[in-house]
């Protein structure tokens, strides 16, 4: 599992991150800046895909809307906050929100409902430390970790201290489902690709 390169020591805000070539990939965590490349490869991006036709399928006449990456989530302590003082911005593979007010033409301002990262070599590290972290602070209400090479997902819930409760751990043959979208159920393998293949 390799740590996420970062642009440098420097700190940035949304202002910065807006001057970037569009054909790079970065996010930005309390104003450090993580590169997102190389792209991930066919495995995690199937694998994105199953997940998110599942949901909209689901969602289909429903308030709720899912989004793809790469979309801009913006984070900050106060969600009006000038583009110069907002230091963090992600972009998580797959990100459900049900307030259509944080839906924005720059992107989603505030917290998603629900926050889906699908590990690759290059970012597994930083999905499974800094963005846990990262959305339990902001009050994401469930945050998917899938795993394409051990073929599980991991799905961490706030709780009413607003902590992540233990994750509840899904593998092949288990029938995932959501608290934030009740009565949408599947079942675990159809998202998985053929057994022994490495994560990509």
């Amino acid at each position: 599992m390799s740590i996420p390169k970062l642009k440098s020591d420097q700190k940035f805000t949304y202002e910065d991150y807006k001057t970037w070539p569009e054909d790079e990939r970065w996010e930005l965590i309390d104003g450090r800046a993580y590169d997102m490349s190389p792209a991930p490869g066919t495995d995690h991006q199937e694998i994105i895909g199953l997940i998110f036709r599942i949901i909209a399928d689901y969602l289909d006449g429903k308030k709720c809307r899912v989004f793809l990456s790469p979309l801009d989530v913006l984070l900050n302590e106060k969600p009006e906050s000038a583009d110069k003082k907002i230091t963090t911005v992600v972009q998580p593979d797959i990100l459900v929100v049900c307030d259509e007010s944080k839906i924005t033409k720059k992107g989603i301002l505030g917290p998603p409902d629900i926050a889906i990262e699908v590990l690759s070599e290059s970012t597994a590290y930083k999905d499974e430390t800094q963005k846990l972290f990262l959305y339990e602070k902001h009050g994401v209400k469930e945050y998917w970790i899938v795993n394409p090479e051990a073929h599980y997902i991991n799905i961490f819930r706030l709780e009413a201290n607003e902590k992540f409760a233990k994750p509840v751990h899904y593998r092949k043959g288990d029938a995932v489902e959501s608290s934030v979208l009740t009565g949408m159920k599947f079942d675990c393998t159809k998202i998985f690709p053929d057994q022994g293949r490495p994560m990509q």
